[in-house]
């Protein structure tokens, strides 16, 4: 018989991934976070233009220097982090970054702090280092990160915070006055904030506040597969402080040597290239957000209108019932307990696929409210 490592012990695959796999000829899959957009026509040239070159052999482990150097400009310019070239790794995707920040920073028994509900990844990446992941409650409808609540939750084996902002599921995004306050809380307790930033590009009437601004001890962690729909050519990056970065480098050295070398050349291109490709996606998803919203409120479903990313996480009583009855209808929904315990009687919604779409979707769930008791 195979024995399987014990930390494998309470790690479950993805709902999201579940869901994402439902197929069927009338299904319309609100459950997964995928921008429905072609990645950029200059990234596109500049992978055709790297296979013709033969530009498919291994790069640096830290990444191509002309893309660590568009980064560096782009975190100065757009975050106010001031990063040397050598302080950025690329990365597979975000998630390879994330990985890498609980296996080179996490012991056994060390805990982390994490939003609550949130990315169903932070809590498996740290249970996978054999952390303890410790939940931070967002507060309110507004699903508000608070500083005084995570104080509250620092213990003598507290090691790290991970901040998410924009919000994946909820949408929130964090205020500039909570952000600084939970970076001055990380330099007085001697913590390090990890911060994914992926969905930074993806916001409304709000401003993003990274808390690499006030801090040091900040791990910033951003890609382009939200903000460019990369999603496939999984193409990440992670910034720290030198001596922090030599130490994830040896996770990546040894986990996936470097990233795909096409997928660097498309990167670069979509940092260098103008940028309105991202403006008109993010007023597409604007227009798509307040279509949903409009039409769940008007359902007498309680919901919040997200500031960020393209999610909308509404209270809908019994998360269970009302899955199955969508999928029923032919919609596919992510259960919000999949998000952590605070999640629970909420389902997540994407609109990160067509207006007409999720206009259709919208007339199949209001075919639902009259069997499922909401708020």
């Amino acid at each position: 018989m195979i024995m399987y490592a014990r930390r494998l012990k309470g790690i479950s695959l993805s709902r999201i991934r579940k869901m994402f796999e439902v197929e069927g000829e009338d299904i319309i899959n609100l459950g997964i976070g995928e921008p429905d957009f072609e990645i950029p026509e200059d990234s596109k040239k500049a992978i055709i233009d790297a296979l013709e070159e033969g530009f498919t052999h291994y790069t640096p482990n830290k990444g191509i220097p002309e893309l660590r150097e568009a980064i560096a400009k782009k975190l100065k310019s757009d975050n106010n982090i001031k990063r040397d070239p050598d302080d950025i790794i690329v990365t597979v995707g975000a998630s390879e970054a994330l990985y890498m920040c609980a296996q080179a920073l996490i012991d056994k028994k060390d805990e982390v702090l994490i939003p609550d509900p949130g990315f169903l990844s932070y809590n498996a990446c740290v249970k996978l280092a054999e952390g303890k992941p410790i939940p931070i409650p967002l507060e309110g409808k507004n699903f508000r990160t608070n500083p005084e609540t995570i104080e509250s939750l620092i213990g003598k084996n507290t090691k790290a915070i991970i901040l998410n902002s924009p919000s994946n599921p909820t949408g929130a995004v964090t205020e500039k006055d909570d952000i600084k306050a939970i970076a001055e809380l990380a330099e007085e307790k001697n913590l390090i904030i990890i911060s994914d930033e992926v969905y930074e590009k993806i916001i409304y009437e709000k401003k993003h506040y990274s808390p690499g601004q006030f801090t040091e001890n900040a791990i910033i962690i951003n890609g382009f597969s939200k903000t460019y729909a990369m999603t496939g050519l999984r193409i990440g990056y992670i910034t720290a402080p030198r001596e922090v970065i030599e130490e994830l480098l040896k996770i990546h050295q040894y986990n996936t040597a470097c990233a795909p070398s096409i997928s660097q050349a498309a990167a670069l291109s979509a940092l260098k290239g103008p940028q309105r490709v991202v403006d008109h996606m993010v007023a597409e998803f604007r227009r798509r957000r307040n279509l949903m919203h409009k039409r769940l409120n008007n359902m007498g479903i309680e919901c919040n209108k997200p500031g960020g990313a393209f999610y909308m996480f509404p209270y809908v009583g019994d998360e269970a019932k009302f899955t199955e009855k969508a999928l029923e209808e032919g919609v596919v929904v992510v259960p919000g307990s999949a998000f952590g315990y605070n999640g629970k009687d909420h389902v997540r919604f994407s609109y990160a696929t067509s207006y007409d779409k999720i206009k259709e979707a919208m007339d199949r769930i209001e075919n639902i409210t009259d069997v499922i008791p909401i708020g």
